[in-house]
């Protein structure tokens, strides 16, 4: 399990000597401004999540539906459920290509994701740090389609920060060609809203209702497969709690977290909706469907996490108890995960596909 750990402490260790950023100096620069070692980062996580070899709970899966588009033609492509990720077969299929090419593609749009998302927080270190335990490993390596969505859905979050509703539309229609869940963000847009609420209200209101109704066959599918079947995730109610936790910091000193307004509206209401997904995990049933829900509110803790040590501690200075107390909360976390999960076994060992043969 070395290659989690090395995530994991690479980053920490340059968490420990990351400076604070200022929000305002943040907002100044362009969204996707990549520099120095993050290259590196994007480079090292899209390879160990495009190549990894029989690592996942669901890799078996997507082993065996990888050639159901195989001779189908591109217009019926684009027919079929998360048509996104049924492309990125169909290509990898028509060029000689294997389940690696997709997981390599499906690996850089996530990684573009998070790496964006992680640079528009004051410190962008620590926020790897909260990502690497269940983001990472979990979301990424073992839920492909739903890791890419994620990742675009991320992109749409910084944009929305920045008062950017329309592009936060289109990064998550994209990202719902991969996994159609990523459409119950689209609501977000409009209680984000800052300026002219009532139309953006109206008009994400119009555009939501448009791809619940194309989408919906999957919808029925994925309310019988989840609620009506009633399926209970293992685990389900120590995540919901984990979103709970950074959910409660933000709305108990929401004043001392330095969001611009737009900023202010879209974490709040993120942190309410991981506080009713905890209400929900508690009385409902049908664990799997909050659980699949409670995916798309991770990056929550990222942004609170990543604000803690000035949060709570002191403004302008170092802050590294702040900081040793968010690395060993995660340290705790992957440990736990990786010792005690479920289905951990299904990530363990990491094998990397051109080190090993079939």
């Amino acid at each position: 399990m070395w290659p989690y750990w090395l995530m994991f402490l690479v980053p920490a260790l340059a968490a420990v000597q990351e400076r604070w950023r200022h929000p305002g100096w943040i907002m100044w620069l362009p969204a996707w401004r990549v520099e120095g070692a993050w290259w590196l980062v994007g480079l090292t996580l899209t390879l160990l999540i495009g190549y990894r070899f029989h690592v996942g709970g669901d890799w078996y899966n997507y082993l065996k539906n990888f050639y159901d588009v195989q001779w189908l033609e591109l217009a019926d492509v684009l027919r079929l459920s998360d048509p996104g990720y049924q492309l990125l077969k169909w290509i990898s299929i028509r060029n000689g290509g294997y389940i690696y090419a997709v997981n390599l593609v499906s690996g850089l749009l996530f990684t573009l994701g998070l790496v964006v998302f992680c640079l528009s927080l004051p410190r962008p270190w620590l926020a790897l740090v909260a990502a690497v335990p269940y983001l990472v490993v979990v979301v990424a390596m073992g839920y492909s389609r739903q890791g890419v969505a994620l990742g675009l859905a991320m992109l749409g979050l910084v944009t929305l920060g920045r008062g950017g509703t329309l592009w936060f539309v289109v990064w998550v229609l994209l990202g719902a060609t991969f996994h159609k869940s990523a459409v119950i963000l689209l609501p977000i847009a409009a209680l984000a809203a800052t300026e002219n609420r009532y139309w953006k209200m109206a008009w994400v209101g119009v555009v939501s209702l448009g791809a619940a109704l194309l989408m919906r066959e999957q919808f029925d599918k994925l309310y019988v497969d989840y609620v009506e079947a009633e399926y209970q995730s293992q685990g389900a109610l120590i995540r919901i709690l984990m979103l709970a936790v950074p959910a409660t910091i933000l709305l108990v000193w929401e004043r001392r977290f330095p969001f611009t307004l737009a900023q202010a509206r879209l974490w709040f209401w993120c942190a309410v909706l991981s506080l009713v997904l905890l209400a929900l995990v508690i009385l409902s049933p049908a664990t799997t469907a909050v659980d699949r829900i409670g995916l798309y509110l991770l990056p929550l803790q990222l942004v609170v996490f990543a604000h803690l040590p000035e949060v709570l501690g002191r403004p302008g200075q170092a802050n590294e108890n702040w900081v040793w107390a968010v690395l060993a909360y995660y340290a705790a976390v992957l440990f736990v995960w990786l010792n005690f999960a479920t289905h951990a076994g299904y990530w363990l060992p990491y094998r990397f596909y051109p080190l090993v043969f079939e």
